[in-house]
């Protein structure tokens, strides 16, 4: 497999505190694929397999609110994580991705992390740890915009 260039995108919090072999090396195991506008990434409810780091393009996130219904979440730009939970649980999508903008994203598989934490733990738990906090921050965002929504719902209407 050739190697991918991560230079662009290593300030990423997905490379937070890997020495730049590290990277290097996590390049030998991401694939990259270039998505059209339209194109869905992932439909909330089927298995999670992948994460993926955007190297190019617009990643737009949103929820099923009923058969017909969705809500739009976010909008995920150059250097966004997403998907990042199916590599370390392998449960069902919460969300459904599509591409707004043509895209070039980078993927690692629940099957090429396992084996990096099989073959090279210290790098597999630092990549775990930017994985976890980067969901954990996702956690904390959204409790904040649904305090924020609860909030603005109980000021009275004049």
């Amino acid at each position: 497999m050739s190697q991918l260039n991560f230079s662009d995108l290593n300030n990423s919090p997905l490379f937070k505190g890997m020495a730049a072999k590290e990277i290097e090396y996590l390049g030998s195991i991401f694939t990259l694929s270039q998505i059209p506008a339209g194109k869905t990434v992932f439909i909330e409810n089927m298995p999670g397999e992948s994460l993926y780091l955007i190297k190019q393009g617009t990643v737009q996130i949103s929820q099923m609110l009923a058969e017909t219904d969705e809500q739009d979440l976010i909008t995920l730009d150059v250097g966004d994580v997403f998907g990042e939970m199916a590599v370390i649980d392998g449960g069902h999508r919460s969300a459904t991705a599509r591409i707004v903008k043509t895209s070039i994203l980078y993927g690692l598989t629940r099957t090429d992390f396992n084996t990096l934490v099989s073959e090279k733990p210290r790098l597999g738990l630092q990549l775990t740890l930017n994985i976890v906090r980067l969901f954990s921050a996702k956690l904390r965002s959204a409790k904040n915009d649904y305090r924020t929504m609860i909030a603005a719902s109980l000021i009275p209407k004049s």
